[in-house]
């Protein structure tokens, strides 16, 4: 598979802001301040990220550059070997713990065996680490980084403050995002994030998928969840046990959401995926007497 990178200067965004984009696999951002420049994630390989350093130019050598690892999911941490000792990492501190997890490894060397462009991939993990949240001081721009848990234990969102724009990551998704585990307890997480990202009331919310700046994603995924509940609160206890439920009329994904004419049936396959995991943390949730949406 070859992916190539190219730069989006989005035109509703602020010029300092810049879209870097690895095809259809993720979006990195690069942030330019007075003082620093921040690159958030690295994409999915170190020939990736260097292709984004290359296309960036000077503009990236200009000033100190700190990397922001928003989580260690591959497509977002995967190139930082690209940037070993050339820039200081940051990341949450969980993202440590999820690196020295044994399932890191095993699925750098599936992703290996399946496609040789991973093969130079070196799992390099961050140089600092903070707990709830951290602050970059550009001088001109803040970058809050937030910690918002739920798609993963690790994931950290960045909130600029002085423009209302939020690069969201992974906690928001379109067409849907997917919560960590099938359980209530990331149910609850992933709901959180969400509508602590909801609050900030951005002008700009930008996932890394799903190529929108709409704030109103944040209340389409809100709004997921809580029809998803609504559909699961008054199944039967054999309802709940069906390992088929995801395919029964009125809760499959496209009783949810609108799925795009022109998505690629391999990402249609993928969001179905994520729903299948969604539906079984509200079924525990249900079980459990629990709602979060």
């Amino acid at each position: 598979m070859t992916v190539s990178v190219e730069l989006c200067s989005l035109p509703e965004l602020d010029d300092r802001i810049t879209v870097v984009r690895a095809g259809d696999e993720v979006d990195a951002m690069f942030v330019r301040t007075e003082r620093l420049n921040v690159l958030i994630d690295t994409l999915g390989t170190p020939e990736l990220c260097r292709m984004a350093l290359d296309l960036l130019g000077e503009e990236v050598r200009a000033r100190p550059l700190v990397v922001v690892n928003s989580h260690m999911d591959w497509d977002h941490f995967w190139g930082n070997a690209a940037i070993a000792g050339k820039a200081l990492v940051v990341a949450h501190a969980a993202a440590r713990e999820r690196l020295s997890d044994p399932s890191s490894l095993q699925v750098l060397k599936d992703k290996t065996r399946e496609d040789s462009r991973f093969r130079n991939v070196e799992l390099i993990g961050p140089d600092i680490t903070f707990s709830d949240s951290t602050v970059l001081h550009g001088g001109d721009l803040t970058l809050e980084l937030i910690h918002t848990p739920g798609h993963t234990p690790d994931h950290i969102a960045v909130w600029i403050p002085e423009i209302r724009v939020c690069l969201a990551v992974d906690a928001v998704e379109y067409p849907i995002p997917e919560v960590w585990g099938r359980n209530a307890r990331d149910l609850r997480l992933i709901c959180s994030s969400l509508k602590r990202i909801r609050d900030l009331d951005a002008e700009f919310v930008i996932p890394a998928h799903g190529r929108t700046l709409s704030p109103s994603t944040v209340n389409d995924n809100l709004l997921y969840f809580k029809a998803l509940a609504g559909c699961v609160e008054n199944l039967s206890e054999a309802q709940l046990a069906n390992p088929e439920l995801g395919k029964s009329t009125g809760l499959r994904l496209q009783d949810f959401v609108a799925i795009p004419a022109d998505m690629a049936q391999h990402v249609v396959e993928f969001y179905e995926k994520c729903h299948e995991t969604n539906l079984g943390a509200t079924v525990q949730a249900r079980i459990e007497g629990l709602n979060f949406a």
